[in-house]
């Protein structure tokens, strides 16, 4: 090979340049990130009944002022006494733990302390039913004191209720006889007190139900590396968003 040939072997700078402009250029370029992770969110809890109640319960609905309508509503003075003496009943019925053996005999005393008054309002009762539903005035009056019974046992209340008795037998064992007629309104609203705070406390759950649900009913489980991460996200989490009578009782 003569000398001429081996220098046009060789390259020269300028041919080295474009490859070295490259090369650097190539070194230089930044790598795309890859994409984040779906967020995770964590869901607290749903919320749950107050009292250990059922869901869907039928509650007496609060008026605008907070008022609600129950069967103890505008009762007469008569029948604000019966209705006295039958939530009475139901706690020397059903409370029955030892700490509420004041209950059952505070009932017996308040039986013959105010029997007079009773029997007034008792036979005040049947005039009313009978003149408003003639031979039908018994059925009626029977069917009417099923709701206040009823009322005044719903499950979930019995704790706080046989509580308010509790405070009630030594109010009333109090009670000179002859004063029950004035009494029985007020009693009868302390007699109702822990109800309307169990109804109050489950519109508040129906609101956080509401809520929660709103925020967090649609959320799913998304597990983008489910065939990798057999394991899936941690409890209490998730990743991704999806687009996802009063009872009476027996």
């Amino acid at each position: 090979m003569t000398a001429a040939n081996i220098r046009g072997s060789i390259p020269t700078p300028l041919k080295l340049i474009p490859l070295v402009v490259i090369s650097l250029m190539a070194g230089c370029a930044k790598k795309v990130p890859p994409p984040p992770p779906p967020p995770v969110v964590v869901i607290p809890p749903q919320p749950q009944p107050p009292m250990g109640a059922q869901e869907n319960m039928r509650i007496p609905e609060a008026a605008p002022d907070g008022t609600r309508k129950t069967v103890n509503s505008s009762v007469s003075t008569a029948q604000a006494v019966w209705n006295l003496r039958s939530a009475y009943n139901v706690a020397a019925l059903n409370c029955v733990d030892a700490k509420y053996n004041p209950v059952l005999e505070g009932y017996k005393s308040f039986l013959k302390v105010h029997d007079k008054s009773l029997d007034k309002a008792d036979a005040e009762l049947k005039k009313n039913f009978n003149g408003a539903f003639g031979k039908s005035g018994t059925r009626e009056r029977e069917t009417y004191q099923t709701q206040v019974y009823n009322f005044f046992s719903v499950p979930p209340v019995k704790a706080s209720f046989c509580d308010a008795a509790m405070q009630l037998a030594t109010e009333i064992a109090v009670l000179p006889a002859g004063q029950l007629e004035a009494y029985a309104p007020m009693g009868l609203s302390k007699f109702e007190a822990p109800f309307m705070a169990f109804f109050n406390a489950y519109d508040q759950y129906r609101a956080d139900l509401a809520a929660w649900q709103a925020k967090y009913g649609g959320i799913v489980v998304v597990a983008p590396n489910q065939a990798q991460n057999s394991a899936g996200p941690p409890a209490g989490a998730v990743s991704g968003v999806s687009t996802g009578t009063l009872a009476r009782p027996q």
